[in-house]
């Protein structure tokens, strides 16, 4: 079975924006193309990333065509990994909300980044990247091999 490597929103949006850590996440994304490693995420990701997507554009760090561009890229690049077997998209489950309520409670964190742990954790993913150093410090703690992106 090919090593499954969970990226969080923070690692996401580095594909589509540079910034530093984008060129290890197209690495990732080169090694799932080849079929070297599957990528997975929660699709509560795919609605961060669009989120990081508009607040980019609000306070123009990219302008609208770009907006229009990236936005399309990832929802279609997003369908097309899927479909073609390169990448998992989690489900939310009550299993996985009741764990990331746990992960809340026990780190007093934002809930969409407890929910990103719960998923890896679930998924048994061999990696966990992040551009989050709060995120990657709480994940390593719970037993995942995390990356911080820098």
């Amino acid at each position: 079975m090919k090593e499954l490597v969970y990226l969080d929103s923070t690692a996401i949006v580095k594909r589509y924006i540079k910034e530093p850590g984008s060129e290890t996440v197209r690495m990732l994304f080169l090694k799932a193309y080849s079929g070297d490693l599957n990528l997975s995420f929660s699709i509560w990701n795919i609605g961060e990333v669009l989120g990081a997507l508009d607040r980019a554009r609000r306070i123009g760090r990219i302008d609208e065509e770009t907006y229009i561009i990236t936005r399309r890229r990832l929802l279609l690049e997003t369908r097309r990994i899927i479909k073609l077997g390169m990448a998992l998209l989690a489900p939310i489950r009550i299993n996985t909300l009741l764990d990331t309520w746990k992960l809340i409670e026990k780190h007093h964190i934002y809930e969409a980044d407890a929910l990103q742990i719960a998923t890896a954790i679930q998924l048994k993913a061999k990696q966990f990247i992040t551009g989050d150093k709060r995120l990657h410090e709480i994940a390593a703690k719970e037993g995942l091999k995390s990356l911080l992106l820098q």
